[in-house]
């Protein structure tokens, strides 16, 4: 898409820091870092998200997250990894096309990504029954 950065990081319009390129995905690090060592894997099939990406491009930007994380974890020295991918708006999505970050964690960061809220047992059932009937 001819808008899209990261499809422009892609084609080597944009220069970036590459840490790792196959026929699926770019492993860049991230210009904007949350943490040290933040790196993203973009997969190289254009996408919005996770709602309209194909299967197969999720499965290969994962993959490589998952080759990867090992290594940056080493590499800064990290005691942990997050593995996070935000999908829309409201889940703080900034670039339209999927990308999964990794992000090196570190004893005492600071860094709390998630809360918690109060739902009841029965709260979270009927959440779950909705779920599996959308599944089926």
């Amino acid at each position: 898409m001819e808008d899209c950065i990261f499809c422009k990081i892609i084609s080597k319009e944009i220069p970036s820091r590459i840490i790792f390129e196959n026929e699926h995905a770019l492993a860049i690090m991230d210009a904007f870092p949350s943490v040290k060592g933040h790196v993203l894997v973009i997969p190289k099939e254009h996408a919005v998200n996770i709602f309209d990406a194909t299967e197969e491009s999720m499965v290969e930007g994962f993959r490589v997250a998952h080759k990867l994380a090992p290594h940056v974890r080493d590499a800064v020295e990290a005691d942990g990894i997050n593995i996070h991918m935000n999908n829309g708006e409201a889940a703080f999505q900034a670039v339209m096309h999927p990308h999964i970050h990794i992000l090196p964690r570190f004893k005492d960061d600071g860094h709390k990504p998630w809360g918690h809220i109060e739902r009841s047992n029965d709260e979270i059932e009927g959440d779950a029954a909705r779920m599996r009937e959308n599944i089926a």
